[in-house]
């Protein structure tokens, strides 16, 4: 069934942004003696927010400062402001929900600065979203609570059931099922099976999306 309403996580789903704080990252917890490779980093998280990712650090072992989450937003932000590519296929999908009179929105884990900054960079993208972008963090229900995602529908006017996320962590995909939505996990660059795991259909490409939700 074609659904009324698709649901955007904006993390490396929208915008290419995940490998840049990935990177800082990397840096910050080898200076604090935790070294972990970029898919020990996804695994443990991908889909998180900053908060969260400090207390697990530090039960890592990594002694991160008490002012490190505020340090961190500051220079993940400055990084993300040098330049933020979108994810390849996002304006074809944009067009052709377009095109067929489906609404959209954005809910993301992270910060509506953050959103901000890196939607910001592609303003003809960014006025097509403008007044749905939600943030976890700012409404109190970051991922995998269904929180988000219930609000994204209600702000649409949408029932959940007539709704398709579309997200690239387990975190995501998990509240998506959490929500009663159906959730097509985007898995670009390993084979998706976190993202099964949680129900999600998986797909190699944003370009997938029209095929199958029957548009």
């Amino acid at each position: 069934m074609t659904p009324k309403a698709i649901l955007f996580d904006c993390d490396g789903v929208l915008v290419d942004s995940e490998a840049i704080a990935f990177d800082l990252l990397a840096e910050d917890l080898a200076a604090y003696e935790l070294h972990l490779t970029r898919a020990e980093m996804e695994e443990r998280f991908l889909g998180g927010t900053i908060g969260g990712l400090f207390t697990t650090a530090r039960a890592l072992g990594a002694n991160l400062p008490e002012d490190w989450v505020d340090d961190f937003y500051a220079r993940m932000y400055a990084r993300l402001a040098q330049g933020t590519a979108l994810i390849d296929g996002v304006v074809d999908v944009l067009n052709a929900l377009d095109a067929a009179g489906i609404v959209y929105a954005v809910g993301s884990n992270g910060s509506d600065q953050k959103m901000q900054i890196t939607l910001g960079q592609h303003p003809a993208v960014m006025a097509r979203l403008r007044g749905h972008l939600y943030s976890g963090q700012s409404l109190g229900c970051p991922k995998p609570d269904p929180g988000l995602w219930l609000h994204a529908a209600r702000a649409l006017g949408v029932e959940p059931a007539d709704c398709v996320v579309i997200d690239d962590s387990p975190t995501g995909c998990l509240g998506a099922a959490r929500a009663g939505m159906r959730c097509l996990g985007l898995a670009e660059h390993d084979d998706g099976a976190r993202l099964a795991a949680t129900g999600a259909e998986v797909i190699r490409s944003l370009r997938d999306i029209p095929g199958k939700i029957g548009i």
